[in-house]
């Protein structure tokens, strides 16, 4: 658990310093997250001994499908929340091209290939594949006197529940009410998605990193 704790808290003061009023005006924002998901990836490497899957070609290809199908429904699912939340609240539409106002003056190829070789690839490596799976293994001992099937639920749903509850409040220094519900949104789905399928993290990964670059890019909202 320390190590858990030390990850947790280190990320929470990477997206403090992205992300605060304070520190977030002195910093660049995209050397920044860059540097966050190579630092984040390491922890996941060093204290979650994560290894690349051993997959077949065919399994890679069905994980490919996989991650373009999550990250369209999860574009549209965004793409009606934008259009509800306009509808909703005056201030949605300025927090929004608050977001988008970080990618005014850089090149568009530039960010893509940070978002999906480094940004996003990163995030569920750390979040879902170290911190979630690592809150599984430690709950599931605290029940090892349930049923075999009984402790793997109730450890399986409190690392999701713990797990998206942190990924949500880390976006809390931002002040930006629609970020933070943005993160809640895709910490559900995506730790949802993990939670029902650990299995397929390689597609879940495939799904963050293109979501990331449509939605921020290719196709912004």
């Amino acid at each position: 658990m320390p190590r858990i704790l030390l990850s947790l808290f280190v990320a929470a003061s990477l997206w403090f310093l992205m992300f605060s009023p304070w520190t977030a005006p002195h910093i660049n924002f995209w050397l920044a997250m860059s540097a966050s998901a190579v630092i984040l990836t390491l922890l996941a490497l060093l204290f979650g001994g994560l290894r690349l899957p051993r997959m077949s070609v065919r399994e890679w290809g069905l994980s490919l499908v996989l991650g373009v199908v999550i990250a369209a429904l999860l574009w549209c699912a965004f793409w009606v929340g934008d259009k509800v939340s306009q509808w909703l609240f005056d201030f949605a539409r300025p927090q929004v091209d608050l977001i988008y106002g970080m990618k005014t003056g850089k090149a568009p190829w530039a960010l893509s290939l940070l978002l999906l070789l480094v940004i996003g690839p990163a995030e569920e490596i750390f979040w879902r594949g170290y911190i979630q799976q690592s809150l599984v293994n430690k709950l599931r001992r605290r029940y090892r006197r349930c049923a075999l099937a009984v402790a793997n639920r109730k450890a399986k749903n409190w690392a999701f529940i713990i797990t998206t509850a942190v990924y949500t409040l880390v976006h809390l220094p931002s002040g930006n009410f629609m970020l933070i519900m943005a993160a809640l949104v895709c910490g559900i789905a995506w730790g949802g998605l993990y939670r029902l399928m650990p299995k397929q993290l390689p597609a879940i990964v495939i799904s963050h990193a293109l979501w990331d670059a449509a939605a921020f890019v290719w196709l912004p909202l």
